[in-house]
């Protein structure tokens, strides 16, 4: 992700709506524990929320949505909470994937892959390849993902570019930095939002948050919809944006 302009999609024409909205789904266990349901309920309600804001998400004009589905702090869960994670992942692509692409949504990508199971990277692969070419959203899925992992991968690359004399060290600069992060061609968010009342990023577009309004609200991941979606729009829409200089306008 970068500054990158973002291109025309279709849609309605909301101008109030952020161009980018960034999504920590934070909650489902407690979600499911104030009930006195097992995790692993919370981990599939939460899913149902996916489907009802990406949705939303259209019809709010929002361009980008990127959503935290999986951190690379995450394998540190017990082995059954991210079995049913994954088996939750495999489900939405197979039971999803075909109404995304005729909904018009393209599916991206961010994160580690290797390591991850054979079919588990067949089913992301799938997901990209199908909807490479929809123009409507643009769904960002941050899995196996953490924000220092990416930048310190970017680093890398421009160390090896330097080690075999392709670059020089001068030429590197944030601008050249952003540039090797895992989507350097989707604008940064400009709203990211937390739920569950939680207020930090967990490793989640460090880079990319510089400039980003942050909202955090006490609702559990499961409860998140369109109306809450609405309501951390509206109080997007009441900052001032000044990006380290005049105030800047929040509409997109």
């Amino acid at each position: 992700m970068s500054n990158a302009a973002a291109p025309a999609t279709e849609g309605p024409d909301r101008s109030e709506a952020p161009a980018h909205v960034a999504i920590i789904m934070d909650g489902n266990g407690r979600w499911a524990a104030a009930r006195g349901l097992p995790r692993a309920e919370g981990h599939r309600r939460g899913v149902d929320a996916l489907r009802r804001v990406v949705r939303a998400s259209h019809e709010l004009g929002i361009r980008y949505l990127t959503i935290f589905s999986f951190s690379s702090e995450n394998w540190s869960r017990p082995a059954s909470e991210i079995g049913d994670l994954f088996g939750l992942l495999r489900r939405f692509i197979r039971n999803d994937l075909a109404s995304l692409h005729r909904d018009g949504v393209k599916v991206r990508i961010i994160g580690e892959r290797e390591g991850l199971e054979s079919d588990i990277c067949a089913l992301l692969n799938e997901a990209e390849e199908l909807t490479r070419d929809n123009t409507r959203l643009t769904l960002v899925v941050a899995f196996n993902y953490g924000s220092r992992q990416e930048i310190a991968k970017a680093a890398q690359k421009l160390a090896r570019e330097v080690a075999e004399g392709r670059r020089d060290p001068a030429t590197i600069d944030a601008e050249t930095l952003g540039a090797h992060l895992d989507a350097p061609d989707i604008p940064d968010p400009d709203l990211i939002i937390r739920t569950s009342g939680e207020q930090r990023l967990s490793n989640f577009l460090m880079w990319q948050a510089a400039y980003s309004e942050l909202v955090f609200v006490p609702i559990h991941w499961p409860d998140f919809d369109k109306a809450a979606l609405e309501s951390a729009i509206a109080e997007f829409a009441r900052r001032e944006r000044r990006f380290g200089g005049l105030v800047a306008k929040t509409a997109s």
